[in-house]
């Protein structure tokens, strides 16, 4: 079993950072990585960034790539969300998952074990 927990969240104005942090228990290294969703309501969880727990290769949305970055402690089994930049858009609840090593990186079908998420609010 694998347990996933995330934090970080909060109230931001647009313009600014926020940073997540996901630590993760069990079988870590036996998949392809860990990876970052969000959701908003009404809409449809949508994938944000990956990272392998073995080379540190990344991979991020269009929509936050150059504003977001993807990294890991392996010691700590933790990975981190740096946001800068933020909008409004950017508002939703965020997830942190474990990839499972098959499918697309950017389906929520790829990933087996998920956090509880953490609010991340960006006002205008």
């Amino acid at each position: 079993q694998v347990h996933v927990v995330e934090s970080g969240g909060g109230l931001v104005q647009a313009g600014g950072s926020l940073r997540l942090s996901c630590t993760a228990s069990g079988r870590t290294f036996s998949t392809n990585g860990m990876g970052w969703f969000r959701q908003a309501p009404g809409k449809e969880r949508e994938f944000v960034a990956i990272i392998t727990w073995s080379t540190g290769t990344t991979y991020y949305a269009g929509s936050v790539k150059g504003r977001f970055t993807i990294s890991r402690d392996n010691a700590k089994n933790t990975v981190y969300l740096q946001m800068n930049s933020l909008k409004p858009e950017d508002t939703a609840v965020y997830y942190c998952a474990r990839r499972s090593g098959l499918g697309s990186i950017g389906s929520t079908a790829a990933y087996d074990y998920w956090g509880q998420g953490t609010q991340v609010t960006v006002s205008s």
